[in-house]
């Protein structure tokens, strides 16, 4: 299959364009540049640097010409800040783009799309009495991208939304996005500290597994909820410790309430700022502070995700996190 990606130079772009051209697959990419100067890319890949958005519909249809598969690994996450409403800049890269992109593919000919989302579109469906998207506007994205992209599947269109949890692993050269938790957890001291619950989380090996088995595997319209490992947030920062250099540091789980005055603060200062995040930082204590697991057999065993070191991942993301935050590393932030 001839397939092409946008944000292929990315992190979780280019670890599934490697994989997709481990199972055969022609690969090539529109990508914002730069490329890290260390980050390994599969020389099969065709690289094209520039703005997507910056080409005309007929531009983008020459890119299509042949392509029987499409995966957009790209857009912005719930990091992203602005001016309210916030939604509108979330809206624009994540969905009136995309959309741009599937009515294109589908006239040219592209059979079988792939679309990485993000797994608060799955709690958002199995926890409705939290009421996500009304609260948050980055999660109100995602579900509308999720429709909106679903809405174009039909017998001849297939579509994957994968609801992508906490991706751990590195591309060298590109910054982790656990940077603040590494700052936030030495800022901290003697011990740290958090509050209850948990999340489901995956290697990028196992993202890459998870869209090359999307790909190839999906009918029709289909939202993949996507988790393998499950930790509690005191399991997953004993973990952090440990390849912090830290090993038996101190775990002190705060109460909800504690959780709360953080995100009352922040949302003064934001207010102040005459910014808006993309999480109500009070309305997010309720998810945060649970457990947001996903089981394994209903995402990615399906799509042929096999096991992996999330020990590894983990410790690779957190070594390149410490490397920059003391100096000894140049990187480039998270961009595909």
């Amino acid at each position: 299959m001839q397939i092409l990606m946008i944000g292929g130079t990315g992190l979780i772009g280019s670890e599934a364009a490697a994989e997709l051209i481990r199972r055969g697959h022609e690969v090539s990419t529109i990508s914002l540049p730069p490329i890290p100067r260390d980050a390994p890319m599969p020389p099969e890949m065709k690289i094209e640097l520039g703005n997507f958005m910056e080409m005309t519909d007929d531009e983008i249809s020459q890119r299509f010409a042949g392509c029987e598969g499409f995966v957009f690994a790209a857009g912005i996450d719930e990091r992203v800040e602005g001016p309210p409403p916030v939604y509108e800049m979330f809206k624009k890269f994540n969905i009136i783009a995309l959309e741009r992109l599937l009515r294109i593919a589908r006239r040219s000919g592209v059979r079988h799309t792939v679309i990485c989302g993000s797994y608060f579109s799955y709690f958002a469906r199995s926890r409705p009495e939290l009421d996500l998207a009304r609260w948050h506007p980055y999660i109100k994205s995602r579900i509308d991208q999720e429709d909106m992209a679903i809405s174009y599947a039909d017998a001849d269109f297939n579509v994957a939304v994968l609801e992508l949890p906490y991706i751990f692993g590195v591309q060298p050269g590109r910054k982790p996005v656990w940077v603040f938790l590494v700052e936030m957890i030495r800022k901290m001291k003697h011990i740290t500290m958090f509050p209850a619950g948990g999340t489901t989380m995956v290697t990028v090996k196992q993202v890459g597994q998870a869209i090359a088995g999307a790909l190839e595997k999906t009918r029709g319209g289909t939202c993949w909820p996507i988790g393998y490992y499950n930790m509690t947030w005191k399991e997953f920062l004993t973990t952090v410790h440990k390849h912090m250099g830290v090993p038996g540091r101190k775990i002190l789980t705060i109460p909800k309430w504690m959780f709360l005055i953080n995100g009352r603060s922040m949302l003064k200062k934001n207010a102040r700022r005459g910014i808006e995040g993309g999480l109500n930082l009070v309305k997010f204590a309720d998810l945060q502070c649970s457990n947001q697991f996903i089981d394994k057999e209903i995402g990615c065993i399906p799509l042929g995700v096999q096991p992996d070191d999330i020990d590894a991942a983990i410790g690779d993301s957190i070594r390149l996190c410490l490397e920059i935050l003391d100096g000894k590393t140049d990187v480039i932030d998270m961009r595909g």
